[in-house]
C-alpha cells in the first residue's frame, strides 16, 4: 500500500501555508498578516448578505460603465515587503489600476492595491481588527474605505484615516472620486433589516 503525500503549498510571497484540501478547512478563509496565517472569523449570514447585495449595487454600476472590476473575498497582495495579504470583503478596482484588457492571475492572490475596500461587520468581528485593516489599507494605497455596521445599520466612510463619514439608513452613499457617479439610499442596503 502506497500513501499519497500532498506538497506544501507555497504563496506568492513565499509562505508555507496549511494545506488548503486539508480535512475542514477547504471553506475556511485566511490573509497574511506580516507573514503569519491568520484565519477569518466566518461572516454571519446577515453580513454576507449585505456584503452580495453591496456588490450587486456596485457591479452594476461599474460593470456597464467599463469603470473596473467588483472583487468579494478575493486576496490581494498588499505589501509583498511587509509580507502582507488581505482579503477584503468587497474592493474595487480601477481600470486605470488594472486595464480590462488586462487578464487577471489564473493562479494564485491578485497583486494589486484596490482604490476601494469594504468590510462588512459580522458579529465575530473586533472593533480593534477592522480599525487596524483600515489603516493597513490606507498606508498601502488604497482611497476609500467602507465599514458597513448592518447591526447598527449604519456605514462608516473613510476617506483618510483621519477624515470619516458616519451615514444611516436615512442617508446615501456616494462613490466620491473613487467610483465617481455611484449613488445608493442606504434604506435600500439595510432593507431587509
Amino acid at each position: 500500500m502506497s500513501t499519497l503525500t500532498m506538497p506544501q503549498q507555497l504563496s506568492p510571497l513565499g509562505l508555507n501555508l496549511p494545506n488548503p484540501n486539508g480535512i475542514g478547512d477547504e471553506d475556511k478563509l485566511y490573509e497574511i498578516v506580516n507573514g503569519e496565517h491568520v484565519e477569518l472569523p466566518p461572516m454571519s449570514i446577515l453580513a454576507v448578505s449585505i456584503n452580495t447585495l453591496l456588490g450587486l449595487y456596485l457591479g452594476s454600476f461599474v460593470v456597464p460603465r467599463k469603470l473596473g472590476r467588483i472583487i468579494s473575498e478575493g486576496m490581494f497582495i498588499l505589501d509583498s515587503n511587509k509580507k502582507l495579504q488581505r482579503r477584503p470583503d468587497l474592493a474595487f478596482v480601477s481600470t486605470l489600476t488594472w486595464p480590462l484588457d488586462r487578464p487577471l492571475p489564473s493562479v494564485g492572490d491578485w497583486q494589486v492595491v484596490p482604490e476601494l475596500a469594504v468590510e462588512v461587520i459580522s458579529p465575530n468581528d473586533f472593533f480593534e481588527d477592522v480599525l487596524k485593516k483600515v489603516m493597513e489599507y490606507f498606508a498601502v494605497g488604497v482611497k476609500n474605505v467602507w465599514v458597513v455596521s448592518p447591526g447598527t445599520t449604519t456605514l462608516f466612510v473613510f476617506h483618510s484615516p483621519s477624515k470619516v463619514s458616519l451615514l444611516g439608513r436615512d442617508d446615501e452613499l456616494d462613490g466620491g472620486d473613487v467610483v465617481p457617479g455611484f449613488r445608493l439610499k442606504l434604506a435600500e442596503l439595510f432593507a431587509s433589516i
